[in-house]
């Protein structure tokens, strides 16, 4: 029996996420009441657009069917990001804070998709409302806008397995309770007392109140939006060290934490992933500590310490896609910043609310590579793909095979188009993995330094489509453009 694309439930749906957008929304408009800031009224007209459409979708799709498909799946999750990006710029736009609509989608954009990638030359000329908002966009688009609402679309009639299958990254997705809502909730439990705890540290090392909130919202999404220009070279070494640690934790498959407190601790310790994520971030902090050691203090002992932080503090925001800084990488020794590009290209594992290709996909690429050669001298034998134990099928090596291949094209075709728009070749590379890896930071005269104000209209908007699809892991995207999609 065939069954046409159920648009109604489309709306309804993206009406039912558009009223939790107008509620966070709401949370930065009240912040700029009570300052008197004068972005007030601009808060106050997107918030009400915001949530007057969202009413408009859920009315409009009160009677649609309730059964949400894989198509409607995709299509939603694909859409949700588009839709969010749309109504969450009204602020900058309509305050003149960011004045061109481009570059408003642009950072809402890189906000949602937790890239970090910004065109504000001087975001402490920002008002406390509209920095609020660039915080809460990252940390909304972090665990998930759809995982969030799952746990709260059933008030509106909605929800299922096939959002959360379309939405969540990495390989494979963890159901740790019958029910997926209450999966949605126990992830965002976790999200919320890991963003909390961080709050409250960042406090008591010295920070305010306000920008504590912000860079912890910013670390447990591994945005990497900060208040202040110079990132957080700005602060002490125990909040860099504090980041430093939650970020490398929120780098983790979320999942992981749920049976930690149901008591099977094991899991965690005994993921394979999870030990190679440890053993890259142990391995890279040692070189490129050492290697900012001998270059900067000449083996003076008194630089140990600063060397140590600032090499941990880098290869965690590589790896992790945050795109904090803590100095400008692009002044050191060549090779140093050659392994943080690799780190970004990288990423870390599935599951969590970084980017990149994921360190799981990287393990089944090389074991298939190793497997291969073996398989060569031992024609007659199985030899099988293993992880965790346990042998992996060809469906699902065969779907990491098709992502990276799907990934290194779309990075090829987003490098021409960038040259095309006179950006130089190693530029061009460095914007390319940070768009697709969501990372945000990049090499040249778009490292941590700088912002992507200059770049090029056409490749800003080229880069806003290459987050999309890098934070949906591809499929989720492409799959819009295939006919298989739409036919009934």
């Amino acid at each position: 029996m065939t069954r046409t694309f159920n648009w109604r439930l489309v709306i309804k749906t993206l009406g039912a996420l558009l009223l939790i957008e107008s509620f966070f929304m709401a949370v930065p408009t009240l912040l700029a009441l009570f300052r008197h800031d004068y972005d007030f009224s601009a808060f106050l007209i997107s918030t009400c657009i915001t949530f007057v459409c969202g009413l408009i979708g859920v009315l409009r799709g009160f009677r649609a069917d309730e059964r949400v498909s894989e198509r409607e799946g995709y299509v939603i999750v694909a859409l949700v990001w588009v839709v969010f990006s749309i109504f969450g710029l009204l602020p900058y736009y309509l305050s003149g804070s960011i004045d061109s609509f481009t570059d408003s989608f642009f950072e809402t954009m890189s906000g949602f998709t937790t890239t970090g990638a910004t065109i504000v030359t001087d975001v402490e000329q920002l008002s406390h409302a509209t920095l609020l908002w660039r915080s809460l966009t990252q940390w909304l688009g972090g665990m998930g806008i759809i995982v969030l609402s799952i746990a709260i679309l059933p008030m509106f009639g909605l929800g299922g397995m096939q959002l959360y299958a379309a939405e969540v990254t990495g390989l494979t997705y963890e159901k740790v309770s019958p029910k997926i809502a209450d999966t949605a909730k126990l992830l965002w439990g976790i999200y919320v007392v890991l963003t909390a705890t961080e709050s409250v540290l960042l406090r008591l090392f010295g920070m305010n109140w306000f920008d504590a909130v912000n860079h912890a919202l910013t670390t447990i999404a591994t945005g990497g939006f900060s208040t202040y220009n110079s990132s957080v070279a700005l602060f002490s070494p125990a909040i860099q060290y504090t980041i430093a640690v939650f970020m490398i934790l929120s780098g983790i498959n979320f999942a992981l934490f749920i049976y930690v407190l149901i008591g099977k601790p094991q899991r965690l310790f005994q993921d394979e992933e999870t030990k190679w994520y440890m053993s890259l971030l142990g391995v890279a902090t040692l070189l490129v500590s050492t290697g900012y050691f001998f270059t900067h203090y000449n083996y003076s002992l008194g630089g140990a310490e600063e060397a140590f932080r600032k090499g941990l503090f880098t290869v965690a925001a590589s790896v992790t896609s945050t795109g904090f800084a803590v100095d400008n990488y692009m002044t050191w020794y060549p090779l140093l910043w050659v392994v943080v590009f690799i780190l970004m290209f990288s990423g870390a594992c599935a599951g969590s609310t970084s980017g990149g290709i994921k360190i799981v996909r990287i393990i089944i690429f090389a074991k298939n590579g190793f497997a291969e050669f073996q398989r060569r001298i031992h024609p007659n034998a199985v030899i099988p793909v293993k992880l965790n134990g346990k042998p992996l099928s060809q469906q699902t090596i065969g779907n990491v095979m098709a992502f990276m291949v799907f990934y290194v094209v779309i990075v090829i075709v987003t490098v021409l188009i960038f040259c095309a728009c006179g950006i130089d070749f190693d530029e061009a590379i460095g914007t390319t993995i940070s768009a697709i890896g969501n990372v945000g930071i990049s090499i040249g005269h778009y490292g941590p330094a700088d912002t992507y104000a200059a770049f090029p209209t056409i490749a800003k908007w080229v880069m806003t489509f290459v987050m999309l699809v890098g934070r949906l892991e591809i499929f989720t995207v492409l799959l819009l453009f295939t006919r298989a999609l739409w036919r009934k």
